[in-house]
């Protein structure tokens, strides 16, 4: 290590050195030097001269020591390239030695020096001799004589007395630093935070400001904007240690930085150190053009910076930031879209644990739906609703949540669940109506009979006991941790305004409920594109309907039983249309087997038979008889339509009457009808013809005229190869790729959860096939799916409508196949609108 090596070197504004190369730290300190900022003489070590100190070339410490003069005292700090890597703790007042401690005795008065020199003894001989820090705790309180008691524990644990050449403490320093960063724990750790396994490290070596002396004196951080909030202002702390108010002598305590009632500020301490301290910081905000922590210290009234780092923030408050950023100029409205995260917006829509809260994890799931709620525990859908009413907050515990949990979970505060994985029913209808969701929590025992949750360190938990989910990351809480609301939304909406003036793939909203329209419309989506119907059939009052038409033995008593459920369809769509005014709203007709609209259990089938005034008997037989070893693959969806066609016939009339009552002075809504499940161009012709008549009826009927657009469901393997027969037949193709991701791999998207984080962990699968789309399987599917419709049909629409809608990379699949549309959960919408924006500019700047 020779004085001449350039990648040894004296930050200056033109000293060659770069982020890759020493680091990140290194590089924001040029900066500030080329700003004329008040930076003490910083040396700069390349990641390649830390890599030839950690295999032992430590010669030529005395030239690096030649810029900081006689008698230095140093501080050594770790330079990554990303900062959020981490690296080995700063060694401050290297150089401190006898010599030092009479020196600055005379300046600083004994006891302050003595603080000073005992601070380095202590961090030098665990950091660099390692030695036991509990060989240390028994020094005295006194500084002078817990100064003198420090350096005997040293010479007698380290065998030598403790080393008074500043250069062979400065030797040590940096070989023990480039060692931590070559270790296993700390290269596991940082490849945790995605550094990758061969990252450097680089070491600044700058002269100390110790911020003590005769007049104001003393050491902060300010920045100008607020971490959690991203409102504009300026926090940070400030610990005075001038004579006087020596708080080196009485224990160190925070001041405030601004005039405050609370304590003495800096503003009011020193004005003009203060007023200079904002400047710089301000200046560093324009020219580094991010928002920046300044880290100083004060001696004697001026001021010297020893750092600045991008201001740590979460979500709420990023996007403020960047708003703010750009405009105030600072930054393009482009860039501002690229420095955020389009899952971080989960942050700004739902409450979230407080990151300062205690975390008392009782176990850990599935991240299915984001957000954080705090609630009693409940058991049934009935108590859920039952707390709701009376103002009480409640978690819905369940083994798994079937369409009849609906109510239930809209009047809960967040869902549990033992079963599922990101596409199971709980966490679809959680994202969608942005309920904070936790399922696949395998590990707590579920005995909803006897209504007991157990935790895996055996704690019970009954119905009442309070817990929390954080569905954000799918930890389930002990108690009731403190939450933080959702963020300021009008930064948001700026933000989102830009990014719609720039993406190029249109973002719709699956919505099944006039609240889940209205919040996509609040969302700003461009319409549904997935309204499922069978939701809308478990009401109550509808429920008992519907079995009536189960039960019904001909065509005839079946279109008497629908004939009372027309009007309810028909008030549903009116809503979802009046809300949706001037967009395109797609309903897919009745999915899910007729079983799913039965009870189970002796229990329900004898409630069952009171209200249809049937045998039980009768009941039961009729029970089994719909059941099915594979529902999932059985008589469902469009092969329902074809066998009982009265259904669609009902759902077309609804649909097309609801369209006339809303359609005058309103900007006119084109229904598109979407056929579920298809695996055969023959089964498009026969819901067509049938769903055609009902069209024409209408219109005889009313003297109006309306249109449609017809379109298919492919979530079957042979509709996507098959789909250049289909396409001449259908005005568009919606991919459900919760369904088609299930068939291709045979994998049951409830169940997948109990081995799934196995299988990604283990290499099986690069991620969870339900969470992001598998472009190189599925995807094929779509791909050829889309070319051979388009082959067949040119102006067909495209799109999918499964929950990988959301998800950035299966947006950017989507994209690049030609997709018209992308369709997902209502509090999905912002993140698949900015990710879709960002993928435009990722275009544009090549």
């Amino acid at each position: 290590m020779q004085h001449n090596d350039p990648d040894i070197t004296l930050i200056t504004p033109d000293a060659p050195m770069a982020a890759e190369t020493h680091g990140g730290r290194a590089k924001c300190l040029q900066r500030l030097v080329r700003l004329e900022l008040p930076v003490p003489t910083t040396v700069a070590l390349s990641f390649k001269a830390v890599r030839a100190i950690a295999t032992g070339d430590i010669s030529g410490a005395e030239a690096l020591l030649k810029p900081f003069g006689a008698h230095p005292l140093l501080c050594v700090r770790p330079s990554s390239e990303d900062p959020d890597w981490g690296g080995p703790r700063a060694v401050l007042n290297i150089g401190m030695n006898d010599a030092q401690f009479d020196a600055l005795s005379e300046r600083i008065g004994r006891e302050a020096a003595a603080k000073l020199y005992l601070r380095f003894v202590q961090s030098y001989a665990i950091h660099v001799a390692r030695l036991d820090p509990d060989d240390l705790d028994d020094v005295s309180d006194d500084p002078v004589t817990g100064l003198r008691e420090a350096l005997d524990v040293y010479e007698d644990e380290a065998e030598e007395p403790f080393p008074q050449d500043p250069a062979v403490q400065l030797i040590e320093v940096l070989r023990s630093m480039a060692r931590a960063w070559e270790g296993t724990t700390a290269r596991l750790l940082r490849q945790a935070k995605g550094a990758p396994a061969d990252a450097g490290l680089g070491l600044v070596v700058q002269s100390m400001a110790l911020g003590v002396g005769q007049g104001e004196c003393g050491s902060g951080v300010m920045q100008l904007v607020n971490s959690v909030s991203g409102e504009r202002k300026i926090t940070g702390r400030y610990l005075s240690q001038s004579q006087g108010r020596d708080a080196l002598s009485r224990g160190v305590g925070a001041m405030y930085l601004e005039r405050d009632p609370r304590g003495p500020s800096l503003e009011e301490l020193a004005p003009e150190a203060f007023a200079r301290l904002k400047a710089y910081t301000q200046l560093m905000r324009e020219k580094l053009r991010e928002e920046m922590q300044a880290e100083f210290t004060i001696e004697n009234g001026e001021v010297y910076l020893l750092d600045g780092v991008r201001v740590v923030r979460n979500a709420r408050a990023a996007v403020g930031i960047v708003v703010e950023l750009a405009e105030d100029g600072i930054i393009s409205r482009e860039e501002a879209l690229m420095r955020i995260e389009p899952r971080a917006i989960n942050e700004l829509l739902h409450r979230q644990v407080d990151p300062e809260a205690h975390r008392d994890v009782l176990a850990k799931g599935v991240a299915a739906s984001p957000g954080a709620a705090s609630g009693v525990i409940v058991f049934t859908s009935e108590a859920a609703q039952a707390h709701a009413a009376q103002g009480v907050a409640s978690i819905l515990v369940r083994r798994e949540t079937s369409p009849e949990d609906i109510r239930g979970m809209h009047a809960a505060a967040a869902v549990l669940t033992e079963r599922g994985g990101m596409t199971s029913h709980a966490a679809v209808i959680g994202r969608g109506i942005g309920l904070p969701c936790v399922v696949g929590a395998s590990s707590l025992r579920f005995q909803t009979a006897r209504k007991l949750l157990t935790a895996p360190d055996g704690r019970v938990f009954r119905e009442g006991d309070r817990i929390t989910i954080d569905g954000t990351n799918g930890e389930v809480l002990a108690g009731e941790p403190g939450l933080l609301e959702a963020g300021n939304l009008d930064s948001l909406r700026v933000l989102m305004g830009w990014a719609d003036a720039v993406r190029d793939i249109e973002v719709r909203a699956n919505a099944d409920t006039p609240r889940d329209a209205e919040t996509a419309r609040w969302f700003n989506a461009e319409g549904i594109g997935l309204c499922r119907t069978e939701h809308m059939f478990f009401e109550a009052d509808r429920l008992i309907v519907m079995r009536e038409m189960i039960f019904a033995k001909t065509s005839k008593d079946r279109a008497a039983a629908l004939e009372r459920l027309l009007p309810m369809q028909r008030a549903d769509f009116a809503d979802l249309f009046r809300i949706m005014e001037g967009k395109p709203v797609c309903i897919r007709l009745l999915d899910p087997p007729l079983h799913e609209f039965l009870p189970t259990g002796r229990s329900g089938h004898r409630e069952l038979a009171e209200a249809l005034d049937l045998p039980l008997s009768d009941v039961t037989r009729r029970v089994e008889a719909l059941g099915e070893y594979n529902p999932m693959l059985g008589m469902r969806g469009v092969r329902l339509g074809i066998t009982v066609p009265e259904i669609y016939e009902m759902q077309a009339r609804a649909i097309f009457e609801a369209l006339l009552m809303v359609g005058e002075g309103r900007d006119p809504v084109v229904p598109e009808i979407m056929i579920p499940l298809v695996s055969a161009s023959r089964e498009v012709e026969l819901v067509k013809s049938r769903i055609d008549a009902v069209a024409s009826a209408v219109r005889s009927e009313t003297g109006k005229e309306f249109t449609y657009r017809l379109g298919v469901m492919v979530e079957t393997p042979r509709a996507a190869l098959r789909a250049g027969d289909i396409a001449p037949k259908v005005a568009f193709l919606s991919f459900g790729t919760n369904d088609l991701t299930q068939m291709t791999y045979g994998l049951s998207r409830d169940d997948a959860g109990r081995f799934m984080s196995d299988y990604v962990q283990q290499g099986v699968y690069p991620e969870d096939p339900f969470h992001s789309l598998d472009i190189y399987g599925v995807g094929e599917l779509l791909s050829l799916g889309a070319a051979r419709a388009r082959e067949t049909n040119p102006d067909l629409v495209l799109s999918i409508c499964g929950e990988h809608g959301g998800n950035p990379e299966s947006i950017a699949f989507c994209r690049a196949a030609g997709f018209d549309y992308v369709s997902c959960s209502p509090f999905r919408v912002p993140v698949a609108r900015l990710a879709a924006a960002q993928l435009a500019i990722k275009d544009k700047i090549g």
